[in-house]
């Protein structure tokens, strides 16, 4: 059976070792008693930890709509300059309201 190393972690701070065929062990090598209710509380709180921060990746690498090159970006805006759309009608400022709609930070 293989641990939840991650939340075993999380859930025992004093953790030093995990293996999944002998347990948890604390630095001196005393084993560790592992409670499943503790390991799975720690897994809901790293689970919700992780989907709280997810968006961010969503808006540069895993999302359907990904904020362009830091290149792309300037150029939109030296454009937009020239233009004279330094406001919520320009190029960037479109492009980022589309990714931060499409991945929407949690509330």
């Amino acid at each position: 059976m293989a641990l939840d190393h991650e939340a075993i972690r999380k859930a025992y701070p004093d953790a030093v070792t995990i293996d999944d065929g002998t347990g948890a062990f604390k630095a001196d090598g005393t084993q560790i008693t592992l409670v499943q209710s503790d390991i799975d509380a720690a897994r809901t709180t790293l689970n919700t930890e992780a989907a709280a921060v997810k968006y961010k990746t969503d808006r540069t690498t895993d999302g359907s709509t990904v904020y362009a090159s830091f290149g792309d970006q300037l150029d939109m805006l030296y454009a937009d300059m020239k233009a004279g759309k330094l406001d919520t009608t320009g190029t960037w400022a479109t492009h980022i309201k589309a990714v931060k709609d499409a991945n929407p930070k949690p509330s």
